[in-house]
């Protein structure tokens, strides 16, 4: 396999997790008589630009089909944090009723709601049916397609260019990141801005989030990367930001190169330096990961099957992604755990991927009254423990795998 960026030849592993079904194809009760299909998630890196990225074994179109599950409005943390991002942006940037914003990957409407309540016009790009229809309930135009070079010419012809293109947690779940960045640079207003946000590699790999890792996410990035591709494909970096969310990630701000007039804020070279002594672009960095990925895993298995021994009864909260790459890649079933608990209708009833573990509503919680909960979006933990408290109320107590088993 070559390197999705530079193509040179990828002959070095980041960390293999084995096989495992993609990560958001959930199960309704009908598909439990059927099999599944399994695919390798092995992860390499490139020596010579350091994208990581996984091996590939399965189309966009795939994983990114019309039931896709995964609605960004049912965290509030995420909801409060596209709010306030509409705020800032609006303000800087001073956009008005003849501005016009458009989202790549706009799920159901999470954050372009908030521009349209500011009588900003806008308009998203999202290819998954479920998703999209729910955007459009929210009264937001969609289309309904995956975002590419020529879907960027067609929306240039039609008048569609942006003042602002906003893609969060997009840019690891394109299989031709080299297209997607020079779709937006097309895209884009001259002077225009467009931001990203994405989880920053350096926090994959000091915090041990092995779990983040699934077929919908082609790559892993860094700013030194990222600023090596987006110079490739007509878009520089003038500014930076380092978010909490999604266990750590970056915002940046791009503009296209050689015409944006905003100059070059000092936080994108004091970054580019913390990354290059954390040493990202050396081979040494990436050749670790697969012990720290075992130890959680055995950690976890151990503490599941002593609870199991003990009589205790354990439930899972958040049918996420993160959660079934760390169950399958455990070997975890139903009888380690019992059910996981989910807020989003659309997943409620059906089953977990590989593992077959129901995802059941919040009720059974107070119904089964476990005596451990393993909080499996651990990036959501505040939040979580917050919504469950009541568990205390008969002794329960709530868990965590990584980046390090904890109990509390």
């Amino acid at each position: 396999m070559k390197c999705r960026h530079c193509q040179t030849e990828l002959q070095h592993t980041f960390v293999d997790l084995g096989t495992a079904p993609p990560s958001n194809a959930y199960l309704s009760e009908q598909q439990l008589n059927a099999p599944e299909i399994w695919y390798p998630l092995k992860v390499l890196v490139c020596h010579n630009c350091w994208l990581v990225q996984t091996e590939d074994f399965v189309n966009a179109e795939s994983l990114f089909s019309e039931d896709y599950a995964y609605f960004s409005s049912y965290s509030l943390s995420w909801i409060e944090h596209a709010k306030h991002y509409v705020s800032h942006i609006s303000q800087q940037l001073r956009l008005q009723a003849d501005s016009l914003v458009v989202e790549i990957a706009a799920n159901d409407g999470y954050l372009l709601q908030f521009f349209k309540e500011k009588k900003i016009p806008c308009y998203g790009i999202e290819p998954t049916l479920s998703t999209a229809a729910a955007a459009k309930e929210k009264g937001i135009d969609v289309i309904e397609e995956f975002f590419d070079v020529p879907l960027a010419e067609r929306l240039v012809s039609q008048n569609k260019q942006a003042d602002l293109i906003v893609a969060n947690n997009v840019l690891a779940h394109v299989p031709d990141i080299n297209g997607f960045v020079k779709g937006i640079s097309l895209l884009l207003k001259p002077g225009a801005v467009a931001t990203f946000e994405f989880p920053h590699l350096v926090n994959l790999v000091t915090s041990n989030q092995f779990d983040t890792i699934y077929h919908e996410h082609y790559s892993y990035l860094s700013l030194t990367t990222v600023q090596r591709i987006f110079k490739t494909n007509g878009l520089s970096i003038y500014d930076v930001e380092k978010l909490p969310t999604h266990g750590g990630s970056l915002r940046i701000y791009a503009q296209h190169s050689g015409t944006g007039s905003k100059p070059v804020t000092s936080k994108v070279e004091d970054l580019l330096k913390y990354e290059s002594r954390a040493g990202v672009s050396a081979l040494d960095y990436y050749q670790k990961f697969q012990i720290s990925a075992n130890k959680v895993k055995n950690e976890l298995l151990k503490f599941l099957i002593t609870a199991r021994q003990e009589g205790k009864k354990v439930a899972a909260y958040g049918a996420a992604a993160k959660g079934n790459t760390l169950i399958n890649y455990a070997g975890i079933k139903r009888d380690l755990i019992s059910c996981v608990i989910d807020k989003n209708p659309a997943k409620q009833g059906g089953f977990l991927p590989g593992s077959r573990i129901p995802i059941v509503d919040e009720t059974h919680l107070a119904q089964e009254r476990p005596d451990l909960v393993v909080i499996l979006p651990w990036n959501l933990r505040d939040e979580i423990t917050k919504q469950l408290a009541y568990i205390r109320n008969w002794g329960g107590q709530f868990a965590t795998a990584v980046p390090k088993l904890e109990v509390f």
